[in-house]
């Protein structure tokens, strides 16, 4: 594949392996897509468009995406709690790959 570290001989070794390992999971990839449709989204807008996640879930998926630096966590100082989410820069570049994979999924979905 164009661009991609062949060197070494575990998967989790390649750059490939390490995308996967930063992508893995069920909700990651739609939260990303969402964070470029809408821009910045609460907790619960978050919840709401993903349906039928678990608060643990869901709180676990979002500290693994802040964790890769892949978003970018706000919090506010008030009463109630205010968080907001975004792509941060690094979570940006994942964008057109992502594009890609939607544009394949029209094109090939039987």
């Amino acid at each position: 594949m164009k661009g991609c570290n062949f060197q070494g001989t575990k998967i989790e070794e390649r750059g490939f392996g390490y995308t996967m390992k930063v992508l893995s999971g069920k909700y990651k990839m739609v939260i990303l897509y969402w964070l470029e449709e809408f821009g910045v989204m609460r907790y619960g807008e978050i919840k709401r468009t993903l349906g039928n996640i678990t608060h643990k879930m869901l709180s676990d998926t979002l500290k693994e995406l802040e964790k890769d630096d892949l978003i970018v966590r706000k919090e506010y100082p008030q009463v109630p709690p205010k968080v907001e989410y975004r792509l941060s820069e690094r979570g940006k570049t994942l964008i057109p790959i992502l594009g890609e994979m939607c544009d394949w999924g029209e094109a090939n979905r039987i």
